[in-house]
This record gives C-alpha cells, sequence and structure tokens, in this order.
C-alpha cells in the first residue's frame, strides 16, 4: 500500500484532536468524581485516541459514520461541538440532543454522525442501511461504523457484514481491538483472535493495524475508504489498541494486571507521536503546550456552558422522539 505524502500542517492537526479527545475525556473521569455532575454511565477510550482520529480524518464532509458507547472521540474528531456535546452528556436541554440521548445514545446529524449505541452490536446493522442508502440514490459517500472486539462476536455484525458483501455496499467496519470484552480478553469470546481475518468469509478485504499509530491508522483508513468509494463494496479494519480505563468508570479493573498497563502507557499514542513530530522538528516544547494549555481552555469553557445550562422541561419530553406521520 502507498502511502500519502502527510503535511506538517496535518500532522499537526492529527495531534491536536487527539489532544482534544484526551483532554475532554479526562475532564468527564474529573467530574465523575462529583457528586451529580454526571448522569448515567461514563464509558470512554482513553488511549484508543489515534483510532478516532485516524479514521475519521480520512473522511469526507458527505461520508457518514454509526459509533457505539466510545463515541466521543469520534464526535470529535468529526467536528461536534464542545459546548453542546458536553451539555448532552450532563443531560443538559443545550445538549446536541437537548438532554434526551445523554453520553450513550448521541445524534449529530450536523456532522453525519447518525447515531451512536451503547446495545453492543446495534450499530452495523443500522450502518448497513445508511450505506444502502448511499448506493440507491448514487452519492459518493461512505459509511464507517465502529465496534469494539465483543461486539465482532455478535450474530447482528455478522449478519450485516453479509449483506454489505452480497450487495457491496459502500461501508467500512472498523473494529476497535482495545484487548477487552467488558472484562474478557479476546481469546476467551474469539475463536478467532485475528478479527479482520473474518472479513473474507463476507467477501471483502481485511486488514489490521497498529491502532496507536494515528498516521498509519490514517494511511490504511484512505485506501480501504477508496475501495468502498469506487464501487468495489465492503471493506474491514481491525485497530489493534488498548482500553487504558474500566469498561466504565465505575469499573476499577481489578482483572487487569498492572503490569500490563504500565506496558501500554508507554505505547500511548499521544506520547508516541508528539515525540514523532519534537524529533521531526514538526513542533517544539512550547509549541505543545501551548496547545495543550489551549485545548484545556475550550474543554473548561464546555463544562461551564453546560454546568450553567438549564435541564429539559418536563413538557419536552416526547419532542423530537417520534416522526409525525403525513399524508400521501
Amino acid at each position: 500500500m502507498k502511502e500519502k505524502q502527510i503535511s506538517a500542517d496535518f500532522q499537526v492537526r492529527l495531534f491536536t484532536h487527539m489532544i482534544l479527545i484526551r483532554k475532554f475525556e479526562e475532564k468527564i473521569v474529573a467530574l465523575c468524581r462529583e457528586q451529580y455532575q454526571l448522569p448515567g454511565m461514563q464509558i470512554l477510550a482513553n488511549g484508543q485516541e489515534a483510532v478516532a482520529t485516524g479514521v475519521v480524518s480520512a473522511l469526507d464532509s458527505e461520508d457518514i459514520i454509526v459509533s457505539n458507547h466510545r463515541s466521543h472521540g469520534h464526535l470529535l474528531a468529526r467536528g461536534a461541538d464542545l459546548n453542546s456535546l458536553m451539555a448532552e452528556i450532563m443531560a443538559k436541554a443545550d445538549g446536541v440532543n437537548h438532554g434526551k440521548a445523554g453520553t450513550l445514545h448521541l445524534s449529530v446529524p450536523e456532522i453525519n454522525a447518525l447515531m451512536t449505541s451503547t446495545v453492543v452490536g446495534a450499530g452495523p446493522p443500522l450502518a448497513v442501511g445508511a450505506a444502502f442508502a448511499q448506493q440507491y440514490q448514487g452519492l459518493n459517500g461512505v459509511t464507517v461504523v465502529f465496534f469494539g472486539d465483543g461486539a465482532a462476536a455478535e450474530g447482528s455484525v455478522h449478519e450485516a457484514m453479509n449483506l454489505s458483501g452480497i450487495w457491496k455496499l459502500p461501508i467500512l467496519f472498523v473494529c476497535e481491538n482495545n484487548g477487552w470484552a467488558g472484562a474478557q480478553r479476546p481469546e476467551e469470546h474469539s475463536a478467532v483472535c485475528q478479527i479482520h481475518k473474518r472479513a473474507q468469509g463476507y467477501d471483502m478485504p481485511g486488514r489490521s493495524v497498529d491502532g496507536n499509530d494515528v498516521e498509519a491508522v490514517y494511511n490504511l483508513s484512505l485506501a480501504l475508504l477508496e475501495h468502498c468509494r469506487s464501487g468495489k463494496g465492503p471493506a474491514f479494519m481491525e485497530t489493534l489498541t488498548y482500553r487504558m480505563r474500566g469498561h466504565g468508570e465505575h469499573d476499577h479493573q481489578h482483572y487487569v494486571n498492572r503490569q500490563e498497563l504500565e506496558v501500554w502507557a508507554l505505547k500511548c499514542p499521544i506520547i508516541r507521536y508528539r515525540q514523532a513530530l519534537l524529533n521531526a522538528g514538526i513542533l517544539d516544547k512550547a509549541q505543545i503546550q501551548k496547545i495543550e494549555q489551549d485545548t484545556e481552555a475550550r474543554v473548561a469553557a464546555a463544562v461551564a456552558f453546560a454546568d450553567a445550562g438549564p435541564y429539559p422541561e418536563s413538557d419536552t419530553a416526547l419532542t423530537d422522539v417520534f416522526v409525525q406521520a403525513f399524508n400521501n
């Protein structure tokens, strides 16, 4: 695969996106420790920032994303408004879904984020529907669906892959293999631990990539998206990364070997890319510090915006929930 030459400006953009995702979710970790700040379960993707950044940065504006319960990074990399996203996570009326979705069932149509879902394996069948609509209408867009290694064993995912293979739909399946499905390792729930090999059974190319190398993820995404966009049908990408926190913020990872976490901490995608950019002279330490400070200020402003906002009124409970019927 011939890799695309990446400009220095684009490299800085990739790094900045990863910093934003990390700082945003670190703030959520902090807010989880404050009483009454965040309702519901918070499921984060600390350590997986290179996947969201690399894949989403390869998309065109008409492409659609469908995500799962670890969706913040995908939405932020796509350009979701920080204020509205944080407000939704706090279940406020000014949120992207007016406080009805919370953190786990988001929809941000203005950035072509069709849906996210905490229902394991729910995304791929709906992504097939979106890809079918793109194909049927003769559009140039591709639908990208993110799911984890645990979801890869769900029947719904296999049905989606099979149907997309039959119809040659423009859909990219992205399996974020972060080493854990809840509290289970891949070898405990998967007969074939190299999940990308399953793609062959559905007549689509399947590739794996170092999910902590943002440029490698970006380049493979470009290649597979071009395959999908050219009318050749679906493709499958397995990103090998690691979940640095528990399944949710309620999970303290007692089942994880501390030494394993320490090893993967050294493989952190942000640390790796920061050093690469320093070594190449793309950024210096002062510039990196400014990026981090500016990002922290943006996240703090989003928290302040969300904190000051109202909760939804009870009389709005049924608005934006049902599509009104129309007469032919």
